[in-house]
């Protein structure tokens, strides 16, 4: 197969790029031999795949990482090819869209600005604003958006993200986007809960963010991005221009998820919407970001002033995100990362704030997203920085009586303050959960919601969920009569503790 054949032509796991160490494989060892899952059930060994067996696997034909150490890019390399079919092979500096880690480089571009002094974090947007305005929402009391708001994603604004557009589709200007007016394709952008009180991811709100730039500035995002990022860090490759222009060579073309060519002739999307989502960048390029972040937070680099780059690497409360990047861990694991999917492609950057290490990793494939946490899980193995080691989960035998009274109502407990219940405040849509025991393991379901989570067993009262960082933890209280009395859902600091609804009839009949 054509993947196969890219891994002979570009020498499998031999770095290549600007930064590359020939002598040295360092983590990029871990490539051979060390993929492996987030979580792994007892008794079950560690898989150790390579890279090149699970591109493979997920049929992804192409892939470009880079791996950073002390804020500097050490290792950067490609894998495979940029199309099926061809030996176009990937290299450190071939382009690939990268979702919504176009957010993150958009919020150093804003940070940037609030250096120069032409941008405040804490003021009104609509006072920046001139041909067009957030809409007023005054049922809520208080409707005021901020920058702060925006880039920590606790604005109350609509919109999650946003479709791809095929070759040959009419692009929607940014008014017709925030305004959800065709050829958009998305809601209109609106503030649908009090700003500020709660976390929900909101491309609108950094579409709102980019019209910000640019009325200010008055240059286009790509201007004003190439001024305040893209020239000061050599980022060469970069470019928030879309469509992409197809004379532009070096470019990874889009996969579906039997690794076939989609978004043909020109073989890639266009993502309109620039900031959240339409940045297409390289290994490369991406390795000097993030070493740029790591070392202005360290007070190593002035290229963001040290106090504005602690505050983009603090949580605002109750987001998980601070000022773009969303950020996890204490001590020496303190971490800040973001992940980007747009159709075709998926993307991943992540910097450990006290060792100076990160990863970059890029793929142009629909299955990318889990290829991408196997390989960051071998490289942050490698770099050795005690990042979301595996976690093994034990056996357990649900089927015994002891964990029947698990299965119940519960609903959510709303005394609990806000900000301990910080980002999971709207995580599910329901208030009420459904806990059920089948087939041997416990299950998590949304009253009125068709997803169900399954659960894995950490001790007999704490269970772990689905996911490959920043994970639910689901812990079950039993008290000092045997009653299972509620259940506490966590994720990072947030906790939220829901009330069994029927836990009073179960101590009456003494707990059975």
């Amino acid at each position: 197969m054509a993947l196969t054949a890219a891994f002979a032509l570009t020498g499998g796991a031999v770095a290549s790029g600007r930064a590359a160490h020939e002598d040295n494989m360092g983590a990029f060892a871990a490539l051979d031999h060390g993929l492996r899952p987030a979580t792994l059930k007892a008794g079950v060994p560690l898989p150790g795949w390579s890279l090149q067996e699970r591109m493979i696997h997920y049929h992804v034909p192409g892939v470009a990482i880079a791996v950073l150490k002390d804020g500097k890019v050490v290792q950067a390399a490609g894998f495979g090819v940029r199309a099926a079919g061809t030996q176009d092979a990937v290299d450190a500096d071939t382009l690939f869209s990268v979702g919504s880690v176009s957010k993150v480089v958009t919020a150093a571009t804003t940070l940037r600005e609030v250096a120069a002094g032409q941008l405040d974090l804490d003021r009104d947007v609509n006072a920046y604003l001139t041909s067009w305005k957030v809409p007023k929402a005054p049922a809520f009391g208080g409707d005021t958006i901020t920058l702060r708001m925006l880039m920590s994603h606790t604005s109350g604004l609509t919109v999650w993200g946003f479709e791809d557009y095929l070759p040959g589709e009419k692009l929607p200007d940014i008014v017709q986007t925030l305004d959800g007016i065709a050829p958009a394709r998305n809601e209109p952008v609106r503030i649908d809960f009090q700003p500020g009180t709660r976390m929900r991811y909101s491309g609108g709100g950094i579409t709102v963010e980019q019209l910000v730039l640019q009325e200010t500035s008055g240059k286009s995002l790509e201007s004003l991005a190439r001024a305040q990022v893209f020239q000061p860090l050599g980022m060469r490759r970069s470019t928030y221009v879309n469509p992409l222009p197809v004379s532009l060579d070096n470019v990874a073309k889009a996969h579906d998820k039997d690794g076939q060519r989609v978004a043909l002739p020109r073989g890639y999307e266009a993502f309109p919407e620039q900031a959240a989502s339409g940045l297409w960048t390289s290994a490369n390029d991406l390795g000097a970001f993030v070493g740029a972040l790591i070392r202005s937070y360290q007070g190593k680099d002035d290229y963001l002033p040290r106090i504005l780059a602690t505050q983009m690497m603090t949580e605002v409360s109750p987001s998980l995100h601070g000022l773009g990047p969303r950020l996890e861990g204490s001590g020496q694991t303190r971490i800040f990362h973001h992940g980007g999917a747009n159709d075709s492609y998926r993307a991943w950057i992540e910097g450990h704030l006290e060792t100076g290490s990160g990863l970059v990793i890029l793929t142009n494939g629909s299955n990318g997203g889990k290829l991408m946490m196997e390989i960051r899980n071998a490289l942050s193995d490698a770099l050795d920085d005690g990042v979301n080691p595996l976690v093994h989960t034990i056996d357990l035998d649900l089927a015994t009586p002891v964990y029947a009274d698990y299965a119940g109502t519960y609903r959510v407990d709303t005394a609990l303050p806000s900000e301990v219940r910080g980002n999971l405040i709207g995580y599910f849509d329901s208030d009420v959960l459904d806990v059920a025991i089948a087939e041997g393991a416990i299950t998590v379901t949304e009253k009125a919601a068709p997803t169900t989570l399954v659960l894995q067993p950490l001790a007999p009262t704490r269970f772990i969920g689905p996911g490959d960082l920043t994970q639910l933890q689901f812990e079950f209280h039993r008290d000092a009569h045997g009653v299972v009395s509620g259940l506490t859902v966590e994720r990072g600091s947030a906790r939220v503790f829901y009330r069994r609804q029927d836990a009073t009839a179960n101590q009456a009949s003494g707990g059975h």
